[in-house]
C-alpha cells in the first residue's frame, strides 16, 4: 500500500494504517475483517457498556452493533470495543457499592485509552447503567474527537406498576411488619420485566435527559424505551452522524459549552432529577474545561420550576413520558419561556433550537408534564445548602412533599451498614436526623449511594418524620428529607465528623442552610480531639481513588486541575 494524501476525517487513523510502515498494523486488522477499502475509511469506535451482569446494559451490544453498521452505512468502518459497568441496583448497601463512583472514572479512562491507543476518528459511545452515561461523557470530552452518545434505554414497568424502588420499599416494610416474606418475594420477581436502566426520574434517566440537553445525543435518545424499533434506529442514526461531524469537525469541546450546561440543568430541574446531576454535571464540565460550581444550580434553579410528576416522588415512569412524546416538548416549551439558550450546538449538526422548530406540544389531558403556569414546584427541587455542617456545600432533593424545613435530634453512624442496622431494629424514631458519615468520596472511599437506608426509612412509615444527611450520596430513587454531599466530608475533617448524638440539626430548604447547634468553642474544643481514620483500603482501585479523587463539591473527579 503506498502513502495517500491524508483525508481530514482520518487525521488519527491514518498515522495507524496508512504506508508501507504500518503493513504490521493492517495485517493485524485484516485478522478482525478489515479490508483494502476499510483503510481508507475513517474509524468510528463504537464503546459499548455491555454486560449480563445487569438489566442496564444487558442488551447493549446488540445496539453497538447496529451503531457500528449506522457508520458503516454512512462510509466509515465500525469498531466495536468494551468497557465496564457496575450495578448499583446490585450493590447496593454493600461493600461492593464503593466501587459504583469509582466506575465513572474507569470508564472515562477505558475509552480515552483505547481510542487514543486505536486511532479512531470519531466514536459513539452506549451506555445503560447511570455512572456510565457520565464516564462516557468525560472518555469523549477528554479525546475531543467528533462523537455522540446514545442512551442504552429505559425499562417497562413492573407487574403493578413496579420497579427496583418498589424493592428496596418493601424490605423497610417488611422489617415494620407490613409485608411478609412472601408478599415480599412477590414483588421482588415481577418488578424488573426485562432490559433497560431503572424505570423513574432516577440517575440514568435524568443523565440521559441531562445530555440531550447537552446536544451530545441525537433528539429523542433519551426517552426510548430499551427494547424499542426507536432505540435500535437511534443507534444507527448516531453512528451516521459521526460521519457528518467528521467532515464538519464538530468535536465535543463545540457542543458541550457554558450554555449547554446550563441547558442540561435546566431540563434536570424541570424534571425534577436525581442529586447525582449536580456532581455528574459537574464532573464533566471540568473534564472540558467549562466552569461549574454548585452555585450554578442555585442561580439556575430560582427561575426553573419542576414540571413532571416522575417516580421516585411522583407518580409516573420513564416509559409513561416515552408515550407522550419524551423530553422534547417538554424542551419546546422551556425554549418558548426563554429558559433554554437556543443557539447552542448540537450532534445534529444544527442548534438546539433548530432542532426543536416542528416539535408539537404534549397532546392534551395528559398529566405528567405539568404547565409553566401551574408548576408542581415553582423552584428547583435541588437545593444547595450551606453552613456549619458544610461550608464548601451540600446538596439535597426537596419536593416540598417533604416540607421544607427540619429540625431534629442527631443519630450519628460511622458507616452505612451502621444506619441500617439501627434503622431496621427500630432504633431510629420519628424526630431523628440520621447522621452517616466517613461515605464521603475519600473517606468511603468511593461515596456510597444511601438507597437502602432511604428505602428502609420509607418502608418503615418515617419519610416524613425522620432526616438523613450524608457526606455520601443518594440513588435518583431516594426521596424523603435528605441531604447527601456534604463537604468538606468527615474523612477530610468536616464539620460533619465533629457531630455528637442528641446534636439539634437544622436544614432548612427555603433559606439553603444547614447548621448545628453547636457554638464555635464547642466546635473548636471536638476539633482539637478529632483524629482522622486510617483509610480503609491501602492497595487497589480504591485507594488509588481515594489519593485522587477531588470533593464532592467539584465533582469527585481523578484528573482535577486546580
Amino acid at each position: 500500500m503506498s502513502d495517500t494524501p491524508e483525508d481530514p476525517r482520518r487525521r488519527h487513523s491514518a498515522p495507524v494504517v496508512d504506508g508501507v510502515g504500518k503493513s504490521a498494523s493492517r495485517a493485524m486488522l485484516r485478522a478482525v475483517g478489515f479490508t483494502d477499502e476499510d483503510f481508507k475509511k475513517p474509524q468510528v469506535g463504537i464503546a459499548s457498556t455491555w454486560s449480563n451482569l445487569t438489566p442496564c446494559n444487558s442488551h447493549i451490544h446488540a445496539l453497538a452493533e447496529r451503531a457500528s453498521d449506522g457508520a458503516d452505512a454512512a462510509g466509515g468502518k465500525g469498531v466495536i470495543f468494551n468497557t465496564i459497568t457496575i450495578s448499583d441496583g446490585i450493590a447496593n448497601g454493600t461493600e461492593g457499592m464503593k466501587y459504583s463512583l469509582v466506575s465513572r472514572e474507569v470508564i472515562a479512562d477505558s475509552i480515552e485509552t483505547v481510542a487514543g491507543c486505536e486511532g479512531f476518528d470519531g466514536l459513539v459511545a452506549i451506555g445503560g447503567c447511570d455512572k456510565n452515561m457520565p464516564g462516557c461523557l468525560m472518555g469523549l470530552a477528554r479525546l475531543d474527537r467528533p462523537s455522540v452518545f446514545v442512551y442504552g434505554g429505559t425499562i417497562l414497568p413492573g407487574e403493578g406498576h413496579t420497579d427496583i424502588v418498589s424493592v428496596f420499599e418493601a424490605v423497610g416494610a417488611y422489617t415494620r411488619g407490613d409485608l411478609d416474606l412472601i408478599e415480599v418475594k412477590q414483588i421482588e420477581e415481577k418488578a424488573i420485566p426485562g432490559p433497560g436502566s431503572c424505570g423513574g426520574m432516577y440517575t440514568a434517566n435524568t443523565m440521559a435527559s441531562a445530555i440531550e440537553a447537552l446536544g451530545m445525543s441525537l433528539p429523542g435518545s433519551s426517552a426510548q424505551n430499551a427494547v424499542s424499533q426507536e432505540k435500535r434506529d437511534d443507534c444507527e442514526a448516531a453512528g451516521a452522524a459521526v460521519l457528518e461531524l467528521l467532515a464538519r469537525d464538530i468535536k465535543p469541546s463545540d457542543i458541550m459549552t457554558g450554555d449547554a450546561f446550563e441547558n442540561a440543568i435546566t431540563v434536570v430541574i424541570a424534571l425534577g432529577g436525581s442529586t447525582n446531576a449536580v456532581l455528574h454535571l459537574i464532573a464533566m464540565a471540568n473534564t472540558v474545561g467549562v466552569p461549574l460550581s454548585l452555585e450554578d444550580f442555585t442561580e439556575i434553579g430560582k427561575r426553573v420550576p419542576v414540571l413532571a410528576d416522575l417516580r421516585p416522588s411522583g407518580h409516573y415512569m420513564m416509559s409513561e413520558l416515552v408515550a407522550i412524546g419524551g423530553i422534547q416538548p417538554l424542551m419546546k416549551m422551556l425554549l418558548d419561556a426563554g429558559l433554554l439558550h437556543g443557539d447552542c450546538l448540537t450532534v445534529t449538526g444544527r442548534t438546539l433550537a433548530e432542532n426543536l422548530a416542528d416539535v408539537a406540544p404534549y397532546a392534551e389531558g395528559q398529566s405528567i408534564i405539568a404547565p409553566l403556569s401551574a408548576p408542581l414546584k415553582a423552584e428547583s427541587h435541588l437545593r444547595i445548602l450551606y453552613g456549619n455542617l458544610a461550608p464548601e456545600g451540600a446538596v439535597a432533593k426537596i419536593t416540598g412533599k417533604e416540607g421544607t424545613r427540619f429540625t431534629g435530634s442527631a443519630r450519628v453512624f460511622g458507616s452505612e451498614e451502621e444506619a441500617q442496622a439501627r434503622i431496621n431494629d427500630g432504633t431510629v424514631v420519628a424526630g431523628d436526623v440520621v447522621v452517616i458519615r466517613y461515605e464521603g468520596p475519600k473517606g468511603g472511599p468511593g461515596m456510597r449511594e444511601m438507597l437502602t437506608p432511604t428505602s428502609a426509612i420509607m418502608g418503615r412509615g418515617l419519610g416524613n418524620d425522620v432526616a438523613l444527611i450524608t457526606d455520601g450520596r443518594f440513588s435518583g430513587g431516594s426521596h424523603g428529607f435528605v441531604v447527601g454531599h456534604v463537604s468538606p466530608e468527615a474523612f477530610d475533617g468536616g464539620p460533619l465528623a465533629l457531630v455528637e448524638n442528641g446534636d439539634t440539626i437544622t436544614i432548612d430548604a427555603e433559606a439553603n442552610t444547614i447548621e448545628v447547634a453547636i457554638d464555635d468553642g464547642e466546635m473548636q474544643r471536638r476539633r482539637a480531639a478529632w483524629r482522622q481514620p486510617a483509610p480503609r483500603y491501602t492497595r487497589g482501585v480504591l485507594a488509588k481513588y481515594a489519593r485522587t479523587v477531588s470533593s464532592a463539591s467539584t465533582g469527585a473527579v481523578t484528573d482535577r486541575l486546580d
